[in-house]
């Protein structure tokens, strides 16, 4: 599968296109968001904490002139607290009319997938995984959460950031 190739699967009425997901590492698990949710995939800069900020929410950086908050995924996906290095990354994504920056152990892949290919997240996955992730990507014999970004910063939360 080519990186950056749009694939198209065809049905009876209509013409489905193939969703472009970002596949990136939080410890031995791989998560995926919508490529179009993705402004931009940086290293690791230190960020300034914000008092009384939740626990995953690192602190903020200045991407050009914008103050971005940003996401320990580990944390947030009860994973683990990062200890931020050079190896890391952070994906600034795009949820409605917020950016936020996620810090993730490393951005792996571009991929292209069909819808069939994207499966409902199992009933007996934890009750934090039901929330965070929309669905299971299988492809080549991996098996990839997709994240749901309007979740991973629920609107009380977004406030407090």
């Amino acid at each position: 599968m080519g990186k950056g190739k749009l694939r198209v699967r065809m049905t009876k009425d209509q013409t489905i296109p193939a969703r472009e997901l970002i596949v990136f590492m939080v410890g031995e698990m791989e998560f995926c968001v919508d490529i179009i949710q993705v402004r931009e995939i940086r290293g690791w800069t230190p960020a300034t904490p914000v008092p009384h900020s939740p626990p995953f929410v690192i602190g903020v950086i200045n991407l050009r002139g914008t103050v971005l908050p940003v996401i320990d995924l580990p944390a947030r996906l009860a994973k683990g607290k990062s200890e931020p290095s050079a190896r890391h990354a952070v994906i600034v994504v795009q949820d409605q009319d917020r950016m936020t920056g996620l810090l993730v152990d490393m951005v792996s892949d571009i991929i292209s997938v069909d819808a069939a290919l994207i499966h409902p997240t199992p009933d007996v996955s934890s009750a934090v995984a039901r929330s965070f992730v929309s669905g299971i990507v299988t492809l080549e014999g991996r098996m990839i959460s997709l994240l749901s970004l309007q979740d991973v910063l629920p609107s009380h939360e977004r406030k407090a950031a």
